[in-house]
């Protein structure tokens, strides 16, 4: 066997080993993994395909049906409709929606997308719609919770005539929870522990973090923070949350004062909530001089283009697309067993992607 032919077979190896842990899988995030074009990881799929071991989506692969594990729902005789309604249709929500689509395809099941906005008014009405047309057996939605009006609008979900499960989102207190609701949601507040965690083996004990401003991650990512710095005996004094993404009017003022804050405090590393406003930060570190990660150790959260920046960034990264394909597992499960299935609550851990920028000179060496 020669060295490219091993290569391959190693790529095709993570790949399956990647479906089988998540159920789906995107050309370019493989790529990106693997330090690979996107072409080649379309033919790695293709061979895989052939092979019989892969299914060939849209920009991707789940796994086939033969394959899935065992305690997954069989495909149903009865073509179940899932209406499926996101707060938005870029950034964050597409690998969440592309998870749900391959999963509806292997369980042959439909699902009718809707596009809202982080406005509750605008949240029933676009669920309202779908339920009006008595076309969906279950809903999938993302409503905003993160108001004083989260009480009654789960109470308002509760009362319609199908089946709900919240796709990262969850009421604050259980007893919120209508018995026909369920959840599956990213633990972020985790993913920012680990990401404090990951700092501080590298040597960091004055680090900051900047959260994204009205994000309903936020106050997630605040727990993770406040949690971490607690259990390491670190300060976690030193938070930013101000809107500094290339967009936001005034950014490199907020930027440059922000990282002015933090020379002031000693700080060593960042954490940085989410991609573009990361990049923002590393576009005006590079302007004033400040080497990542010889000057400021970086960590991003969200990594949907954390590699594009320069330095490439150590991100931590949701599991979207496995949180999207077990709200329609959920969904589906409660469609065939009805009300004699408990209610279930999934709760996905997200993971760290080291790159560049957190290590130590000695181990970019």
């Amino acid at each position: 066997m020669t060295a490219g032919e091993l290569l391959q077979v190693q790529r095709l190896e993570h790949v399956l080993d990647e479906l089988r842990r998540k159920g789906a899988v995107r050309v370019r995030e493989l790529a990106v993994d693997l330090g690979v074009s996107e072409p080649t990881i379309r033919r790695d799929i293709a061979t895989l395909a052939a092979r019989h071991l892969v299914t060939r989506v849209h920009g991707g692969a789940t796994l086939p049906q033969h394959a899935r594990p065992s305690g997954r729902p069989p495909q149903t005789s009865r073509a179940f409709t899932i209406g499926m309604v996101v707060p938005s249709l870029d950034f964050y929500w597409p690998p969440v929606v592309a998870g749900a689509k391959a999963a509806a395809g292997a369980l042959g099941v439909t699902i009718q997308l809707r596009g809202s906005s982080y406005d509750p008014e605008e949240d029933r009405r676009q669920i309202g719609r779908l339920v009006d047309a008595q076309q969906v057996q279950g809903l999938l939605l993302a409503p905003s919770l993160d108001t004083g009006d989260a009480e009654r609008m789960m109470r308002w979900i509760g009362r319609l005539p199908v089946p709900t499960v919240l796709v990262e989102r969850q009421p604050r207190h259980w007893a919120a929870m209508p018995r026909r609701v369920e959840y599956v949601r990213s633990d972020h507040s985790l993913g920012l522990e680990i990401a404090v965690h990951h700092l501080y083996e590298h040597g960091h004990r004055r680090i900051a973090l900047m959260l994204a401003h009205g994000s309903p991650t936020s106050e997630h990512l605040l727990r993770g923070w406040l949690t971490a710095c607690a259990e390491l005996g670190i300060s976690a004094a030193t938070v930013v949350r101000e809107p500094v993404a290339l967009d936001d009017p005034g950014h490199r003022r907020l930027i440059h004062d922000s990282l002015i804050r933090c020379r002031r405090a000693a700080v060593t590393a960042l954490i940085v909530h989410s991609d573009p406003h990361a990049i923002a930060v590393v576009q005006i570190c590079a302007e004033l001089g400040i080497g990542i990660p010889e000057d400021l150790a970086m960590v991003s959260y969200d990594d949907e283009i954390a590699h594009l920046a320069e330095p490439a960034l150590t991100a931590v990264r949701p599991l979207k697309n496995h949180v999207g394909r077990v709200a329609v597992e959920l969904m589906v499960s409660r469609l065939h067993d009805g009300d004699r299935r408990p209610a279930h609550g999934v709760i996905v851990a997200p993971e760290l992607v080291v790159r560049q920028s957190s290590l130590s000179r000695a181990r970019l060496a």
